[in-house]
């Protein structure tokens, strides 16, 4: 009996080759919660090849790229089909690899090479008596010894090498925006560059592009001498080693980045991004459009979108599993649908959940391409991009698989000093960002500290009375369940000393992933709610709203059944949070979930500069206030 499958199959930049192969499950192994493909165990794989047995195939043998040069996706589909063969059961399972030469040497270098080491880009399991059908994924069955029965012909791109992957950032000045992209034309084959210009003005510009890389050598590499035997809940480690230099490791092309300056406020842009040969020929990418950032302290209507903790999915139905990848698909389509009515967004930190299986970054930027092409996308730092035991890192679990951080800050050009001290501020108009970098230490008399309190210092609320605190872990308060066990309510030792930097500087809102669900306080201080309003917050400042959205994609998190006085409002699903600010005294802040773009909690406040300014002896939640024990 053949069955018939289709996948949708992303131009992977740099990479020429792709194949399929069919595999069958071993015995149960332990799972990652996070990313289906550390569950497939395949450096233990078992090859048992015989074309007279099983047989899989793959069409059209080549895929062109040219989709992207007219401003479409970066993905076509591939039709798969394979024959039922004796011995099969619901557990098999068929797999994508790219590049599709199985060379275990290069990948597990140094080591006792197994047959395969090199993780599939997507898998899916296959049901047998009912052929294949989009919605008949099951969860995968992982396995120690999956067993390779056939592979498919190879399938390639017309030119691998096409610019993709368009991401907008805002640069180190506020009207600056940087341009960034992926390829596979090192700067010996082309020069990367960026025609772009006012949308149907007169002049165009051409500017150069700068290009980076990494390689294995630059991640993590094995853990450190004495903790080869470490396993968390947020990782699956193999005997050969994290995952981001063994069967993880993929050659993450070239990325390029050139940076805009001097635009004009508010003021539509047209760019593409290409590259020149030394023939004088040119290889061009798509073509897209921004609006310039506002000015600082411009008073206009502006709109940013914050969440956290997204993840990426398969829209084919592949590396499906447990309801954990819907919810950033539905982020995803919400946010594209209403594109046109937000300015900026942040996305602050557990970004696509490779946790060290590198092609999930090709596939993660390909899925949010629709938002960074058009509007800047802010990161932060999460424990899933960073995280790893004595790498720098203010913590020692092993939750980025190995990256450290080098492919999330590599892919994502933020305005930082120092990328792997992922700290920055933003300036967007009437509001300043103050974004904090949770995975490295943040407390009194830190660097960080320094930075954190330099930026709060330095604005000018009479222009940009809009004041916002942004990390990935929860520094402030929330009433997660995990959160609640160690007592702390929140990252320990989180807000023993920014708490009196929040005060001090009168910050407004307190933004925080990292828990999966939504929340928000009373303003709150020292676990005091200073105010006994609900919803519309006015007068003189008195403490900092803290709020949790991290519910971008990833899978859920409870609450804990104590009782947080502080909480205002809680929802246990996946959305976003819209902040807009119309004028210089009003502020509007949305909840929304992404199942529907509907707003399930809202708040404002209405602030003059005075109230910015008020405070005395008096009032018991001035700056200097003696925090309680």
């Amino acid at each position: 009996m053949w069955s018939e499958m289709q996948w949708d199959l992303l131009l992977l930049v740099g990479v020429t080759i792709l194949q399929l192969s069919f595999l069958v499950p071993g015995r149960t192994a332990a799972l990652d919660p996070h990313q289906p493909l550390a569950n497939l165990g395949i450096e233990r794989t078992l090859m048992r090849l015989d074309p007279l047995v099983a047989s899989i195939s793959a069409s059209p043998d080549v895929l062109d790229s040219e989709i992207i040069s007219a401003g479409g996706s970066a993905a076509a589909y591939v039709t798969v089909k394979f024959q039922k063969f004796s011995g099969a059961s619901d557990g098999d399972w068929v797999a994508v690899f790219s590049p599709a030469d199985f060379n275990a040497s290069s990948t597990c270098d140094g080591r006792e090479a197994p047959e395969i080491c090199q993780a599939p880009i997507k898998s899916c399991v296959v049901r047998w008596l009912t052929g294949w059908q989009t919605d008949s994924v099951a969860f995968f069955r992982p396995s120690l010894e999956p067993v390779l029965v056939a592979v498919s012909n190879k399938v390639s791109f017309r030119n691998p090498k096409a610019p993709g992957y368009l991401r907008l950032a805002q640069g180190y000045d506020w009207n600056e925006i940087s341009v960034t992209w992926t390829s596979g034309y090192s700067i010996e084959e082309a020069t990367p560059l960026v025609v772009w210009g006012i949308l149907n003005g007169d002049t165009n510009h051409t500017t150069p592009a700068s290009t980076l890389t990494f390689t294995r050598e630059d991640i993590c590499g094995s853990l450190p001498e004495g903790m080869e035997n470490r396993v968390d809940s947020c990782a699956v480690l193999l005997p050969l080693g994290p995952p981001a230099s063994t069967v993880g490791w993929r050659d993450p092309g070239y990325i390029h980045s050139c940076h805009l300056k001097e635009l004009w406020p508010k003021q539509k842009y047209f760019y593409q991004v290409g590259h020149k040969h030394e023939d004088g020929t040119y290889v061009w990418g798509r073509h897209s459009f921004f609006k310039a950032p506002p000015s600082p302290g411009e008073n206009s209507l502006q709109r940013v979108i914050v969440f956290g903790d997204m993840g990426k999915a398969e829209r084919d139905g592949s590396n499906e599993y447990a309801n954990y990848q819907p919810g950033c698909l539905n982020t995803t389509d919400r946010l594209i649908e209403d594109l046109e009515n937000f300015d900026l967004v942040f996305l602050i930190g557990d970004l696509s959940y490779s946790n060290g299986y590198l092609s999930q970054w090709d596939q993660f930027i390909e899925q949010v391409e629709p938002l960074s092409a058009r509007v800047p996308l802010m990161s932060a730092s999460g424990n899933h991009e960073r995280s790893w035991p004595l790498s720098g890192g203010f913590y020692n679990t092993t939750d980025s698989g190995g990256e450290c951080g080098v492919p999330a800050q590599t892919y994502f050009n933020m305005p930082t000093e120092n990328g792997d001290k992922f700290w920055y501020k933003s300036d967007w108009g009437m509001f300043r960002f103050c974004v904090a970098d949770s995975e490295h230490d943040w407390r009194e008399g830190t660097e960080q500290y320094a930075f954190l309190e330099n930026c709060m210092a330095t604005v000018n609320r009479h222009q940009q009375p809009w004041l916002i605190f942004v990390s990935h872990r929860v520094l402030g308060y929330s009433s997660g369940y995990y959160g609640a066990l160690n007592g702390a309510f929140g990252e320990p030792w989180g807000r023993d000393d920014l708490q009196i930097l929040w005060q001090k500087y009168r910050v407004d809102l307190a933004l925080a992933g990292h828990i999966h669900n939504y929340e928000r306080t009373c303003p709150v201080f020292s676990n005091i709610c200073t105010s006994q309003e609900k919803d519309h917050f006015s007068g003189t400042f008195n403490a900092t709203i803290h709020m949790v959205v991290g519910g971008g994609g990833s899978h859920l998190a409870d609450f804990t059944s104590l009782n947080t006085s502080w909480s205002l409002v809680k929802d246990r699903d996946y959305g976003f949070v819209k902040l807009t600010a119309s004028n210089y005294n009003n502020l509007l802040i949305e909840y929304k979930r992404s199942s529907d773009g509907l707003v399930y909690d809202q708040f404002t406040i209405h602030r003059r500069y005075s109230d910015v300014l008020g405070c005395d002896s008096s009032n018991l939640f001035c700056p200097d206030i003696t925090v309680s024990t």
